[in-house]
């Protein structure tokens, strides 16, 4: 599955998890991506879009 919004262009996040020792590790922040079919150039299509796109009426779904 592609973690990248095809609308906004958001994708994975890195940086490290800091335990309590202050012992750092790596780790990840995945977008809310959701398959949706949308309406793209006037026809149907099955999109990757993240969950902010979705809710902020960016995308204007098929029903």
């Amino acid at each position: 599955m592609a973690y990248k919004c095809e609308i906004c262009g958001k994708k994975s996040a890195h940086g490290n998890s800091v335990s309590h020792s202050h012992i750092a590790t790596n780790r990840t922040w995945k977008p809310n991506i959701q398959r949706v079919r949308a309406i793209v150039n006037g026809s149907p299509k099955r999109i990757y879009v993240c969950t902010r796109c979705l809710r902020s009426g960016n995308v204007q779904r098929q029903v």
